[in-house]
């Protein structure tokens, strides 16, 4: 595991809390090798004690702490190329600036043979396609559930759900965060700076919003999307971007007057784009707080929305949790034929 943080721990603690419920449904009986903080590793190739780790990380600020286990002077790369497992879960921060480390961190697992499922977009915002080649020259599998939804199963609902008709468009909510913002001008008739404000305070915007309210995660999620669900080969280059730093509370007001609201949503039609849009108070994408929505239109089908929380840490976890027994699966079925 490279990235010990809200993601990381809560991963570990779904393991612990459902072992037995893991193993007898799913035969599922993960051993964690290796976990990579900012300040160094721990390994046991026999496995690590969870609850060990989890009270070092709390008392002692991180797992090298450990006096039999601990490696302060090793690095994630150190340890992906040298510690032998089966795969990696990669949930350091996301860089959308050039995607590392996590770049690094992915190619170096399958470098070295091993599977990799991450919750950073910033490696798949920017090389998607080459790393899906990647993985498949050296036939190991990659997996993201966690990075477009957070829980919601928005990939999986839109590969699996919708299999074998054909997705026309795509259109929705990808940012909790902006939906917030927005959400409190149109109920409470504040500006975005108070609006944003009030999101920091509770945890939902960073210090710096940057990435969010500037549009650039929803981008990212696109992106992957885009390439996962419609095998468009797109990078976040290709996304006409456009964020929520200048609307107002009259442009607020103004929508709520025809019975709309306006909301940041990301397309992905003939061209790929994120910007904030007025959109009825009765479209199933017109959801509140830090709700994502996504609605799939389809030739089939029509269309069909998914809502759901979009961060989270046991959210996140639940879908690499979901990552791990897919891969765990196809495993299976390929020594099976």
């Amino acid at each position: 595991m490279v990235g010990w943080g809200v993601v990381g721990q809560s991963l570990a603690k779904i393991f612990l809390s459902r072992k037995r419920e893991l193993a007898k449904k799913y035969g599922f009986r993960p051993r964690i090798v290796a976990i990579v903080d900012k300040k160094g590793a721990a390994i046991n190739q026999k496995g690590l004690d969870l609850e060990l780790m989890l009270s070092l990380k709390k008392e002692k600020g991180t797992v090298s702490a450990s006096g039999q286990y601990g490696r302060p002077d090793m690095s994630a790369l150190d340890v992906i190329e040298s510690v032998e497992a089966e795969a990696v879960v990669e949930v350091s921060p996301t860089n959308i600036e050039d995607g590392e480390p996590g770049l690094s961190y992915i190619k170096t697992a399958f470098r070295t043979g091993k599977h990799v499922v991450t919750t950073n977009k910033g490696p798949l915002a920017l090389a998607l396609p080459a790393l899906t080649e990647l993985a498949d020259h050296n036939k190991v599998y990659l997996r993201f559930s966690g990075t477009v939804g957070a829980g919601t199963p928005v990939l999986e609902f839109a590969k699996n759900c919708l299999q074998g008709d054909r997705l026309v468009s795509v259109k929705g909510i990808l940012n909790g965060t902006t939906n917030y913002i927005l959400s409190e001008m149109d109920e409470k008739h504040i500006t975005f700076d108070e609006a944003l404000t009030a999101a920091q305070k509770l945890g939902f915007a960073e210090a710096d919003p940057t990435m969010d309210v500037d549009g650039y995660d929803a981008a990212a999620k696109l992106v992957i999307m885009a390439n996962w669900i419609m095998d468009r080969k797109v990078t976040i280059k290709d996304v006409n971007i456009k964020g929520i730093r200048e609307v107002s509370a009259q442009n607020i007001q103004d929508a709520a007057k025809k019975g709309c609201t306006i909301k940041l949503i990301g397309v992905i039609g003939e061209t790929l784009k994120v910007e904030p849009t007025q959109i009825s108070k009765h479209d199933p994408l017109a959801v509140d707080g830090a709700l994502n929505a996504v609605t799939f239109v389809s030739e089939s089908a029509g269309e069909q929305t998914i809502i759901g929380l979009g961060a989270g840490g046991v959210e996140t976890a639940s879908a690499v949790l979901r990552d791990l027994l897919d891969i765990k699966q196809n495993i299976a079925n390929k020594m099976m034929t």
